[in-house]
């Protein structure tokens, strides 16, 4: 008796992966004129993307050959985006895109960690993920804005930082 198991359809899959490649290689051609610092995290940053995404173009393409897999589109929107998270956590990337000139990157960077494993845990230990939200936004605060100068969107709380240690 034979099983006839539905294909995987890759297309949906192989939509972000595509745009992040794309992404990857268009923040490679920015950098050029960037630190020396910049242009390293960039490429290691950026490769280790580019390796995880061919891994999995990879994968599709053998499952096609194999005809486990097809190219279609089906899986793209469902009701389960609803349930998992998937257009909150859309909306908090838009949000992020949004609101980072307004907001600067640290207290941005804070809401979106925050409001995005909130949504992935859906809704268990919201302290403990505010936490760890805002010790990475510390991390990156100190790490990108206050050691490396970076150009990130500077907003209320890098403002205050600023005078807090110039006038300490």
């Amino acid at each position: 008796m034979q099983h006839n198991t539905p294909r995987r359809q890759l297309g949906g899959e192989l939509v972000i992966p595509v745009l992040a490649i794309g992404f990857t290689l268009y923040f490679f051609s920015t950098i050029w004129n960037s630190p020396w610092t910049a242009q390293v995290s960039t490429f290691f940053i950026g490769g280790v993307l580019l390796l995880v995404c061919g891994i999995f173009i990879l994968r599709c393409v053998l499952w096609l050959r194999e005809g486990t897999g097809t190219l279609g589109f089906g899986n793209l929107f469902s009701r389960g985006d609803f349930t998992t998270g998937r257009i909150g956590l859309f909306v908090t990337t838009i949000g992020f895109c949004l609101f980072i000139d307004s907001l600067g990157f640290t207290l941005t960077t804070f809401l979106f960690l925050s409001i995005s494993m909130i949504i992935l845990s859906k809704g268990k230990r919201p302290g403990f993920i505010t936490l760890v939200s805002a010790l990475m936004a510390l991390g990156g605060w100190a790490v990108f804005i206050l050691a490396f100068d970076t150009r990130f969107p500077r907003g209320w709380f890098e403002m205050t930082m600023k005078a807090v240690l110039s006038n300490g």
